[in-house]
């Protein structure tokens, strides 16, 4: 898959692609990425790519040639997107959506914004958030970095399965040895080698953690038959006989 970013700091992307999982996907061929400056397109002497806003107001405005132009100058620009805070807030749905592209254009801003005339030029406006920043590059390495972990052979895909937002919940918790540290232990159930309980025993993890920190997410949930069972045990702050089954069986197979 290939990116193109068009920005006016290049030098920003550096780390981001000499480092872990994304310098890896780009060694190997999975992915590319361009960094297209767009202040070498522009046609004014002093090369500059902004100005006043016409009409007066604070701050400057970039102009549309450049961008424009370097848009151009992209044989196959594929979904061309453009990062601004008019835009929809970037889920993990739009990372699967994403990574169904054979390249993607991402468009940073900086400053005031754009001339109006680029939003006509682009598929789609993306945002990270309800916040500002200084320009479009922390946004474009963050798309970047959620949909190339996405593609086939990046990640194994097992480890994809069950993260966080995959089916709309939280990842449940996750645990190192030693078991105790400072009077904390490892819930007995990832002890009792009960599969299909620790499957449960996650499940109903992902729902409470979803529920505490995310409940506008937990509102947006298709409950199934299990997990309106398990919403029912965590409500009446109890275990499931299936749980204690599983503990008590797990006991006599280990000294822990």
């Amino acid at each position: 898959m290939k990116f193109h970013v068009l920005t006016l700091f290049p030098e920003m992307f550096q780390g981001m692609m000499q480092t872990s999982i994304i310098k890896r996907a780009i060694g190997e061929g999975k992915a590319t990425i361009q960094l297209i400056q767009f202040r070498d397109f522009t046609k004014d002497p002093y090369r500059r790519v902004d100005t006043p806003p016409i009409g007066g107001g604070a701050g400057l405005v970039l102009k549309y040639q450049p961008i424009a132009d370097a848009l151009k100058s992209i044989s196959k620009p594929g979904r061309k997107i453009l990062l601004t805070p008019r835009g929809k807030t970037f889920t993990q749905a739009d990372a699967n959506r994403l990574k169904q592209y054979e390249s993607l254009t991402l468009i940073c801003g900086h400053y005031e914004g754009f001339d109006e005339r680029i939003h006509g030029q682009v598929d789609e406006s993306i945002s990270l958030g309800d916040f500002v920043m200084t320009g479009g590059e922390i946004a474009a390495m963050a798309i970047s970095d959620a949909v190339i972990r996405l593609l086939p052979g990046v990640i194994e895909a097992d480890s994809l399965s069950e993260e966080s937002f995959t089916h709309g919940l939280l990842e449940y918790p996750q645990f190192t040895e030693p078991r105790a540290i400072d009077d904390q232990l490892v819930p007995e159930i990832l002890y009792s080698g009960n599969h299909d309980a620790i499957r449960k025993w996650r499940l109903k993890e992902s729902l409470r953690l979803t529920k505490l920190h995310r409940p506008d997410l937990f509102q947006q949930l298709v409950l199934t038959k299990e997990m309106k069972s398990l919403i029912k045990e965590l409500e009446e702050n109890r275990l499931g006989d299936w749980e204690k089954e599983a503990i008590e069986k797990g006991r006599k197979f280990t000294k822990r």
